[in-house]
């Protein structure tokens, strides 16, 4: 590409969290520039959030439906090539129906939509348009992640058996939601949040990361979902037996009321020759555990690493890296295809990967899967999408 790619964003103003995470992601590798945006809901927000970004004012919008009109009738060399929703999970599916109506590329924060239904819908305009669209679970973008990918692939560990993930947060260890909070607000809200709590807001992030590295589907689950908070709404704790295909089980664990934690995503995977073990919160660290020789300590920077790790690593080894170079890794590759495709070029993809709407389908159906198992009266159920 001879120019970077226009991004647009949709939420993310001055009083948002993940939407400066994003710009921050989107800017790291100078591929992409921030031109428009419809940053709030509320009309001073947006123009004060624009503004506080140097947007031009012709291009700070105070609704979607606004933005992507007057964008899509610019010309061509103009207007933006993608954008980016970052709006509370209610809120993803009709802008980004719109977006893919009028010719934009997508990226979408995770859970992808509200429903499972709504996920399927999408997928549909998607395979209409032809159109790119990139899912934020930013874990995937750790290089020791995807170094952990490649090594079950090549069958290091032989046979998979035991799966473990666990996502272990405290910020919700009291009902914040009351206090002021408004992130709490909406994740636990079920008509902005959708039909569970903690599996919609990290459930999903652990179960897209055992199915990433492990290369396997789950089959069946077995679930059970808490409300600790009294007074809450929405679940704030849950464990999930699972199956998968080709023999292998495991344990999911997603809570917010584990009080003192921070961000604990950590796991673990097991199989016939030995595990692995990473810890998002140690994140340059890969572990290999075997049943016959010492644990290995592998470490990102480092030059006996899988291409797709060093593809995705940015400093020496023992310079950290962590989660914005992992979620700037999520764009870097949505940006080298979709300018790529522009170019009428390819890319390798054995290198240049990113989460899209199978995933989100996914991660969709994980969420309604647990739900139904819970209020349901079997031990065991399949997983249907």
């Amino acid at each position: 590409m001879k120019r970077k790619l226009r991004m647009g964003m949709i939420g993310g103003g001055k009083d948002a969290f993940i939407g400066a995470i994003h710009r921050i992601a989107a800017n790291m590798d100078g591929q992409v520039e921030l031109v428009c945006g419809a940053l709030s809901i509320n009309k001073d927000i947006a123009v004060d959030s624009g503004r506080s970004l140097f947007l031009p004012e012709n291009r700070i919008y105070t609704n979607y439906e606004e933005m992507l009109e007057k964008e899509s009738a610019l010309p061509a060399d103009e207007r933006m090539d993608f954008v980016t929703i970052v709006t509370p999970n209610f809120a993803h599916f009709a802008p980004a129906m719109m977006a893919l109506d009028k010719g934009f590329h997508i990226v979408v924060e995770k859970p992808i939509t509200v429903s499972l239904e709504e996920a399927k819908k999408l997928k549909q305009k998607l395979d209409e348009t032809g159109l790119l669209l990139c899912l934020t679970h930013t874990y995937t973008g750790y290089p020791m992640v995807k170094q952990a990918r490649e090594l079950i692939k090549d069958g290091a560990l032989g046979k998979i058996r035991k799966v473990y993930v666990e996502y272990r947060q405290g910020w919700l260890s009291r009902l914040s939601e009351r206090e002021g909070n408004q992130g709490a607000a909406w994740r636990t809200d079920p008509k902005k949040s959708g039909k569970s709590g903690v599996m919609g807001d990290i459930g999903t992030h652990a179960f897209n990361l055992a199915e990433y590295v492990s290369g396997l589907q789950v089959t069946k689950l077995c679930a059970d979902l808490n409300i600790v908070v009294e007074g809450r709404n929405l679940d704030d704790d849950g464990s999930v037996f699972l199956k998968f295909d080709k023999g292998a089980s495991g344990v999911l664990i997603a809570t917010q009321v584990a009080a003192g934690e921070e961000n604990n995503l950590s796991l673990k995977i097991y199989g016939e020759n030995g595990g692995l073990e990473w810890h998002q919160q140690e994140p340059n660290t890969l572990l290999l555990k075997w049943l016959d020789k010492p644990t290995e300590t592998l470490r990102a920077g480092s030059a006996y690493l899988q291409d797709i790790s060093k593809n995705n690593c940015r400093t020496p080894g023992g310079h950290p890296e962590g989660y914005l170079e992992a979620f700037a890794n999520i764009y870097k590759n949505f940006a080298q295809t979709l300018s790529a495709r522009l170019e009428k070029q390819d890319v390798n993809k054995n290198v240049v990967e990113f989460p899209s709407i199978e995933e989100g389908i996914r991660g969709m159906a994980f969420i309604e899967n647990v739900v139904n198992n819970y209020e349901g009266s079997q031990k065991w159920t399949s997983f249907n999408i």
